[in-house]
């Protein structure tokens, strides 16, 4: 008699569910599909010849190795590396301060398994990155959650929320996924100050702050909060645990992102990625290693802005082309997504199969939002397609828009 596999499964797995944005692709994977769905990078940009480059001098000076275990933490030149990176902007860690992790989703699962306790109350921004809610949501929080506009995190009302027993709150400043918007600098000082009259952890997710099209950079959180907490020291010992990745500026196959933590902090991180997969690949830590510190990638990351401003330029420019009045979207200024809202009425997820039929995809905007929310949304990248296919795109889709209001 076969074992009946689902009733061993643990109590855990009933909260597990599929990413849509990842069930997506295997609707979309079709070459005649416009998709503006997934995070996708543009692959034509990846840097094939350096990748190459880089391969053949790992293997030819380090094969042994780079092919061989290392540690948890990672290859420390490029954990120097990224301290090195993160010091520039007036922030002081070390190598002891990061961990190499499975892109920075593993980042997000090891801090869901060593602060998540069943019934822990997680504050998020609503909306906020649907990858996040899946990583956490197996070890069973309660979502919070707190409002966003235009201008990012709103803190007008936050105090009411965040001394409400949170055990962290996740925020994603810049360009945010999936709205596109950008927290300004007072809300991230406001936040800072809040988090630490609360004592609650700050985790900031930011995979897109190096593509930035548009005005100046803003300091990260967790820079700001070490200026709050050091009195002029640097030293980061204070309240925020920051995550940031390769797959946006070098390629996303590579797997490669990391955790910058306080040393306390690090330990039990440490400890949870042992459990999980000992370590990140050293070959591919090797190889980025290679990539990040060589003198041709600042040009590549301006290169890789100039395209994306373009195309960003393009999707809005369709928008107001094709989209029926009362559609109304973000204006990011960076990244790779902006948010559309369609007129009430819409509901997104049942929109989906007709724009797959006329081939084109999104991502509905319901999923994004921790305890529900609006259903006449959607997250649109742009990144991925080049112009005439955006264009083309949204005008299939504002077509299919307009047809499916005009017949209710």
């Amino acid at each position: 008699m076969s074992t009946p596999w689902e009733l061993r499964f643990a109590n855990r797995t009933e909260r597990m569910k599929s990413s849509f944005i990842r069930e997506l692709l295997k609707v979309t994977n079709q070459p005649d599909v416009i998709s503006f769905g997934g995070g996708f990078p543009a692959g034509e940009l990846f840097p094939l010849e350096e990748t190459l480059a880089a391969c053949e001098k790992v293997l030819r000076e380090n094969g042994q190795k780079a092919l061989q275990y290392t540690t948890t933490e990672g290859y420390d030149p490029l954990r120097q590396w990224i301290a090195d990176d993160m010091n520039k902007n007036g922030i002081s860690v070390t190598k002891d301060n990061i961990l190499i992790t499975s892109g920075s989703q593993q980042a997000l699962d090891i801090i869901g398994r060593i602060f998540i306790n069943n019934g822990d109350r997680v504050l998020t921004e609503s909306p906020t990155y649907l990858g996040a809610l899946q990583a956490w949501n197996t070890y069973g929080p309660n979502f919070v959650t707190a409002e966003t506009d235009e201008n990012g995190l709103v803190t007008e009302n936050l105090e009411e929320v965040i001394k409400q027993n949170i055990k962290f709150m996740y925020v994603l400043p810049n360009f945010q996924n999936p709205l596109g918007v950008t927290m300004t600098l007072e809300r991230r000082k406001q936040l800072i100050e809040l988090a630490s009259k609360y004592a609650v952890p700050l985790i900031e997710d930011d995979p897109y702050g190096k593509l930035i099209f548009e005005g100046e950079p803003l300091p990260s959180i967790a820079v700001l909060d070490t200026a709050y907490h050091s009195n002029g020291s640097g030293e980061f010992n204070g309240n925020v645990i920051h995550t940031s990745t390769f797959s946006k500026i070098l390629a996303p196959g590579l797997r490669i992102g990391w955790v910058v933590a306080p040393t306390t902090v690090m330990k039990k991180m440490v400890q949870a990625k042992q459990g999980a997969d000992l370590q990140c690949s050293t070959f591919d830590q090797y190889v980025a290693y290679e990539m990040a510190s060589a003198d041709w990638l600042p040009d590549h990351i301006e290169k890789i802005k100039r395209v994306y401003k373009e195309r960003r330029d393009t999707m809005l420019k369709a928008f107001e082309d094709y989209m029926p009045e009362g559609t109304s979207w973000t204006t990011p200024r960076g990244g790779l997504f902006l948010w559309l809202r369609l007129p009430e009425g819409c509901n997104s997820i049942e929109l989906f199969p007709k724009a797959v039929e006329e081939k084109v995809a999104y991502v509905p905007g319901d999923p994004f939002y921790p305890n529900g929310g609006p259903v006449n949304t959607m997250r649109m990248n742009f990144s991925a397609a080049n112009p005439e296919k955006i264009t083309e795109g949204v005008r299939r889709l504002a077509n299919m828009i307009k047809k499916s209001i005009a017949e209710k």
